[in-house]
């Protein structure tokens, strides 16, 4: 059985050095906001090329602690692509904004910067673009049409850590990049974890209130603040494997090649751009019979994943929160699927899959 992902094989080559940061941090006694965290946050905004990184709970935190320190009014609208994860709508809701979405480019699976502008209107006050399976956004053009329009740039970097277009690092082209560190991620820690990195001065001194109760000193609360703070234990574990960061997407890439060599054309692979460093946290394929080859797969013995089965504006937790139709990301959600490309996996697993979709496409399609 080849798993999807089996997060034991993933990390144990990390179990020493987990072990190393739990006795120090156990021994330190200080747990919550400690040397941990903020060593974390320093390597991290080095690593981005920014200024600051705040450490909060998770991911889905980091994007609505990133639009709750913008103070827009209520209602105010945020633009988003039509096709991704529920979190990154669901912090535009919390932080009480309406989503708008903006179809993706269907060879991408990114927001299309040229459905962006039409979407644009005098409520508009922000642009949350999602680096979906570990591919860089268009930001060269995304970043001149925010200027134009004068609206703030939120990255959701979740699925993305260390991708880049034409050099530059996602989590440092917008006014902030929200990060999350769930254990499947290619920077995953032991538990739910996240950051925020920003190169304001401002922004991070109001983020670091928004996430510790609103207060910038004991007792004294500036804000209607939240209790979000990356804790110490994750962010000695995530100090550990971001030293390994470079290693773990080099991997996924070496890996992803492999399919993208080996895997028939009946099957439409990821695109590869030129200027683009892709991560691969998903390694996706489209087929209109996507549902059959799973199970084909599962009875080979591969497992396979789906990301994601439902469009976000079919979802029955957002009925009528949209309007309009959205068949780009229909089609994709309908026929997208997901192979296994772990830490831990080798590009063996990769022939063996790929021989498998082969015979498939060949029989099927």
């Amino acid at each position: 059985m080849i798993d999807y992902e089996n997060l034991y094989w993933l990390n144990k080559p990390f179990f020493e050095d987990y072990k190393q940061s739990f006795e120090e941090t156990l021994n330190s006694g200080w747990y919550v906001l400690g040397k941990s965290v903020s060593d974390f946050e320093n390597e991290f905004a080095s690593y981005c090329h920014v200024d600051h990184c705040i450490g909060v709970a998770n991911g889905l935190d980091a994007l609505i602690l990133s639009l709750k320190a913008f103070d827009f009014p209520k209602n105010k609208e945020v633009l988003v692509p039509s096709n991704t994860y529920i979190a990154t709508i669901l912090a535009i809701l919390h932080a009480g904004l309406k989503p708008v979405l903006v179809e993706p480019d269907i060879r991408t699976y990114n927001i299309d910067p040229d459905k962006i502008e039409e979407k644009i209107t005098k409520d508009t006050v922000a642009i949350m673009v999602v680096h979906l399976y570990g591919k860089c956004c268009e930001m060269d053009r995304i970043m001149k049409l925010a200027a134009a329009h004068n609206l703030k740039v939120v990255e959701d970097c979740a699925q993305a850590h260390g991708a880049t277009q034409h050099g530059k690092i996602v989590g440092s082209f917008g006014d902030f990049g929200a990060f999350s560190f769930y254990p499947t991620k290619n920077l995953g820690a032991l538990g739910d974890a996240g950051a925020i990195t920003t190169t304001s001065d401002e922004l991070t001194e109001k983020v670091r209130a928004l996430r510790n109760y609103g207060s910038r000193i004991k007792y004294i609360n500036d804000y209607i603040g939240y209790n979000s703070r990356l804790d110490e234990v994750q962010a000695g574990f995530l100090s550990k494997k971001l030293k390994r960061l470079d290693e773990i997407n080099a991997h996924k890439r070496r890996l992803a090649n492999a399919y993208l060599e080996l895997l028939s054309d009946r099957v439409t692979k990821p695109v590869v751009e030129e200027g683009y460093f892709d991560v691969y946290h998903i390694f996706n394929i489209r087929t209109p019979k996507r549902d059959q080859l799973k199970e084909y797969l599962m009875e080979q013995g591969i497992k396979t994943e789906i990301h994601y089965p439902i469009p976000p504006h079919q979802q029955k937790g957002l009925a009528g929160v949209f309007e309009g139709s959205f068949p780009i990301s229909e089609e994709i959600h309908a026929t997208t699927l997901s192979l296994p490309i772990s830490f831990f996996h080798t590009e063996e697993d990769m022939a063996q899959i790929a021989e498998a979709i082969n015979t498939f496409a060949q029989l099927h399609l």
